[in-house]
């Protein structure tokens, strides 16, 4: 079989399929080089509490270097403007959140509209009871509130119109808000990092610096590998044939020639 490889069709034909295998191979390098880069983590200190003011704007959306970040922001409560979402989890338990709405300070001028959630109850009755509390309790006046500042969760499918939120999304609060805000309002939320009264401390920890890869440009850099090697197979399976097709008809000649 390799005396017919060795035929300069064959020899141009390997030298084809590996010229393809070696396109296949930079393909399977490049596409595992960016499995690791679309994984790649950016430092950057989200620990060191920073004025809100600082890394979001009022009516934008929250930005990679203001997103889990520590931020504070001080302002005044709308009084009688708490609302439940539903479906939050908490430790790896589902319960509810009692969310407030902020008036935060912006720049010495009007006040923005800012979500903040005070905390996690287990069932929507402890959740509404220190919602009651919160209400008869305000704290009047200006307040500074620290905690971890998100982007906005997108609007819901469901009956946000009547108080059932399952989602924050600030479309959908100011909607449902009492009062209105002047310099509109916040693209994002803050998780107070306390909690209020009769509800548990909601965990919002520093975002994962760890480094994962893209699955599917692992599978697609696999890919590549495998038509390489059929590449340099189909070569062979050629070669392999034509030797064979040689030998048949050398073996049909002879037992011509003995008939």
């Amino acid at each position: 079989m390799w005396s017919v490889a060795r035929r300069p069709r064959w020899i141009a034909a390997l030298v084809f399929a590996l010229v393809l295998a070696a396109g296949f191979a930079a393909l399977s390098q490049w596409q595992l080089a960016r499995s690791v880069s679309t994984g790649t983590v950016v430092s950057r200190d989200t620990e060191t509490v920073v004025a809100l003011e600082s890394v979001a704007k009022p009516q934008a959306p929250v930005s990679d270097a203001a997103a889990a970040q520590l931020v504070k922001v001080t302002g005044a409560w709308v009084p009688d403007d708490y609302l439940l979402v539903s479906d939050r989890l908490n430790g790896g338990r589902t319960g509810y959140w009692v969310v407030g709405h902020f008036a935060a300070n912006v720049d010495g001028g009007s006040p923005a509209g800012l979500v903040v959630a005070l905390g996690w109850a287990p069932n929507r009755a402890e959740a509404a009871s220190a919602l009651n509390a919160l209400s008869g309790s305000q704290v009047s006046g200006s307040v500074t509130v620290t905690g971890r500042y998100y982007p906005d969760e997108g609007p819901q499918d469901g009956d946000f119109e009547h108080g059932k939120l399952s989602t924050i999304s600030a479309g959908s609060m100011i909607n449902l808000w009492k009062g209105a805000d002047p310099a509109g309002v916040y693209g994002g939320y803050l998780v107070d990092s306390a909690h209020a009264s009769g509800l548990a401390i909601i965990d919002s920890p520093a975002p994962s610096t760890a480094v994962e890869l893209n699955l599917l440009n692992v599978f697609y850099a696999a890919e590549w590998v495998v038509f390489a090697g059929f590449a340099l197979f189909l070569w062979y399976r050629l070669v392999k044939d034509a030797w064979e097709r040689e030998q048949e008809e050398a073996q049909s000649a002879e037992t011509a020639e003995v008939n």
